[in-house]
């Protein structure tokens, strides 16, 4: 029977002994006593099998009575109450970041006049004056040097505009950082390592706090607008979960029940990529293959529903002003050729490459800050990066811009329209132009010139997104992932446009690039080498590609994106199977057993168990000789979770479990409730305790908080199974018996620090407590 099972089953005898009430008051919450310890893991097993008896309460109750019905019908519909409340919150959050984040960054370069809470788009958009050639340029926008001396352009207005971004881009980022450190530490960084630990089982109490989504939204707007190398995508997710939490505190079938709470928290997460990114099911699909841990299909329904949701909120507030959910709209006219797919692999192995590259170097970079003196001066550490890259940023009109606009403009094909450098090719004077199908053309200078920028621009932003992505700052990594990839798909797509276009009579290009046709895409390069990066830190497949489709509305390269994001997630794998998510996971040393780990060594149970040779004998409780002192002085002196109770010390023959908090609240309760109750009463596990004379004090009987199904495995179960049974169960703690005597106790922390042991790696860097 499970600790915390049936309460309305007691006997009216045992009403009399004052055991019956018992196990009311252990769902009673006690001021210093909660469910779980800050930093520990929850059992799975236990709270699905507390959440079917509630259930079954529920059911049975609601043949009473009309409200008990009402009641049922309440509780069978709170799960997607929740749902729905956080896709509204989740989706509202999202609007207004992206446009919080929109107008501080352009306010780094000037202001508008008409209205200063408009961003420079916005500003022109509402203008008489613009022109649709120059359609950036509106006299209500003024850049700062101009508004201050008058001058728009000269060496002057350029340094002091300079200096003014420069300036922006530091008290930006100097009060994200004093924000983070005064108010809400755990709101630093991406969250996607911790709430992917947190749904493994483990709980960090206040990461997914008020103060902590507050906090979160706040400086995730600052830290995006300074101007530094990171994005809102995996802080977004943090937020929607945060939103997940705070809902779930409003029901009682999920806010006692950390079980049914990770469901939820699932959920969430789905939520936060669909608006992160304006793409619901690759958000589901992004929960289920790179977050949670535990996915049943009624999670996936109600993640789908939370998605659904949270994007019809966004789409609602329609923050881009494009009418569209979506970042980076594109609208591609020509067919890609098998020849393409050449190029499109290339991309993958460099973004698995990067990948590599990028996990390593900042895994070494934050293991120093961890270690070194660099780790107390937060504040300083922020200022000085933001410094560097708004010095580095500002001259190369590529960096200056926020990386989303740089990541569409990348994306964008060259129409007849476009203004961009990027689009500067020589025209052919006796050429008709139709709008859609301009054909290939020789580069201009301008695109040359791009292309140098841009090349500066690439090794810029691999460089500083080392050092950016873990500071405490919010910091996500999907969008300056996808700059990489996009910078280096655009000069690829345009050398072999270029390559097209000169040598047509090429045996490659012969048969599908007659001269005078549009036949490459070079925004379709930057999607692919996009994709290819991203998947080479993250090594997401299928939500990947589902991502970047749903993203640009590119639904005919599904092939050319799985292609690349299949090589890169080969190339990064066969240089180390972690993605940065599970690096940052074990450089910070949390109990996350992985599903993908593969076990292989040949240990036994009985090599991982404690007490280990020389170690005193396991703290056990006894069914009939135990006084309430010596299980309040036991209680005492350790910090075990719980303690399995034997027939005697002799004999050692295992009864059951019990948990240290279902004891401590027994005793406590007992005390308080109970007459007779002292510290010589002997506490009985037993059925019934026996006729004790009358000059002996009242006996306790704690058979009801005795687990007497606990999990067991014999001294020879090869730990490969033991691996599975806890990654797949969930459980907190496995007894090691041999023939009913028990041997030892298997913990969660046990099976990863063997784990870590068999890898060769410090064992104790494993913290748990």
């Amino acid at each position: 029977m499970e600790a915390g099972e049936g309460v309305s089953s007691a006997t009216p005898t045992e009403e009399m002994n004052g055991a019956g009430n018992l196990m009311d008051f252990l769902d009673e919450p006690f001021p210093d006593v909660s469910t779980y310890e800050d930093f520990h893991t929850i059992d799975w097993l236990r709270e699905k099998s507390r959440d079917t008896d509630r259930h079954r309460k529920i059911t049975s109750k609601s043949k009473e009575s009309i409200w008990e019905l009402i009641k049922s019908l309440l509780d069978a519909w709170s799960g997607w109450v929740v749902m729905l409340l956080i896709g509204l919150l989740s989706g509202t959050l999202a609007g207004v970041i992206d446009l919080a984040v929109d107008w501080m960054t352009d306010l780094k370069e000037g202001v508008c006049l008409s209205a200063f809470w408009y961003s420079h788009e916005q500003c022109c958009w509402t203008s008489n004056e613009t022109t649709f050639d120059d359609r950036d340029k509106c006299p209500q926008w003024q850049k700062w040097a101009e508004l201050m001396t008058g001058h728009a352009e000269g060496a002057g207005a350029y340094v002091l505009n300079y200096f003014l971004y420069i300036l922006w881009a530091l008290l930006f980022s100097f009060l994200a950082v004093s924000l983070v450190r005064v108010f809400a530490p755990y709101a630093c960084g991406s969250g996607i390592p911790e709430i992917k630990t947190i749904l493994s089982g483990f709980i960090i109490r206040g990461y997914l706090g008020k103060w902590t989504l507050l906090i979160k939204t706040v400086t995730l707007v600052l830290a995006v607008s300074s101007g530094l190398s990171l994005g809102k995508e995996g802080p977004l997710v943090h937020v929607a979960c945060c939103c997940g939490n705070l809902f779930c505190s409003l029901f009682s079938k999920y806010s006692k029940n950390e079980g049914k709470r990770r469901e939820v928290l699932s959920a969430a997460a789905a939520a936060g990529v669909s608006v992160a990114f304006g793409a619901p099911i690759g958000g589901v699909l992004f929960s289920l293959e790179e977050v949670s841990y535990y996915f049943p299909l009624k999670t996936l329904w109600r993640s789908f529903f939370a998605a659904l949701v949270a994007a019809f909120t966004l789409r609602s507030i329609n923050p881009f002003g494009n009418s569209r959910l979506v970042l980076f709209y594109v609208e591609y006219h020509t067919p890609w050729y098998m020849a393409e797919l050449v190029p499109f692999i290339l991309l993958g192995v460099f973004g698995g490459l990067w990948g590599t590259l990028f996990i390593r170097a900042n895994i070494a970079w934050c293991r120093r800050r961890k270690t070194t003196q660099l780790g107390k001066y937060p504040v300083l550490e922020v200022i000085a990066v933001t410094g560097i890259t708004a010095v580095l940023a500002y001259p190369n009109p590529y960096t200056r811009r926020s990386t989303s606009e740089l990541i569409s403009e990348l994306f964008n094909d060259c129409g007849a329209l476009e203004s961009s450098q990027l689009c500067d090719y020589i025209n052919n004077p006796n050429m008709s132009r139709p709008v859609d199908d301009i054909p290939d053309r020789p580069a201009g200078p301008g695109v040359y010139n791009a292309l140098w920028q841009l090349a500066l621009a690439l090794i810029f932003k691999i460089v500083i997104t080392i050092f950016t992505f873990g500071m405490k700052i919010p910091s996500g990594l999907f969008i300056p992932s996808m700059a990489v990839g996009a910078i280096a798909g655009r000069i690829v797509g345009i050398a072999v446009e270029q390559m097209a276009y000169h040598h047509h009579d090429w045996i490659i290009f012969k048969n599908w690039c007659r001269p005078g046709a549009d036949c490459v895409t070079p925004g379709l390069y930057a999607m692919v080498g996009a994709a290819a990066c991203l998947g080479g830190v993250t090594r997401m497949t299928v939500s990947l590609v589902v991502i970047m489709f749903e993203l640009t509305g590119g639904l005919e390269y599904i092939v050319p994106l799985m292609a690349a994001a299949v090589t890169s997630k080969w190339v990064a794998d066969a240089f180390g199977k972690e993605g940065i998510y599970e690096s940052h996971i074990q450089l910070n040393g949390y109990p996350y057993l992985d599903v993908r780990d593969e076990f292989t060594h040949r240990t036994l149970a009985t090599d991982v168990m404690r007490p280990r040779r020389n170690d005193p004998p396991l703290a056990v409780l006894t069914q009939d000789t135990t006084t309430v002192e010596d299980v309040e002085t036991l209680i005492k002196d350790t910090d075990y979770n719980g303690f399995p109770v034997v027939v005697s010390r002799e004999s050692e023959r295992l009864i059951g479990f019990v948990q240290r908090r279902d004891l401590t609240l027994a005793i406590k309760n007992a005390r308080q409730k109970q007459d007779g109750v002292v510290s010589s009463s002997v506490v009985y596990f037993t059925e019934d305790a026996p006729q004790l004379p009358a000059s002996n004090p009242q006996p306790l009987k704690l058979r009801r908080i005795l687990n007497l199904s606990p999990f067991t495995v014999t001294d020879h179960t090869p730990m490969e199974t033991v691996v599975d049974i806890f990654r797949k169960l969930g459980l907190r703690q496995c007894l090691v018996t041999r023939s009913g005597r028990l041997l030892g106790i298997i913990t969660k922390k046990d099976v990863l620090r063997h784990m870590a042991q068999m890898m060769n790696q410090d064992p104790e860097s494993i913290m748990f407590n």
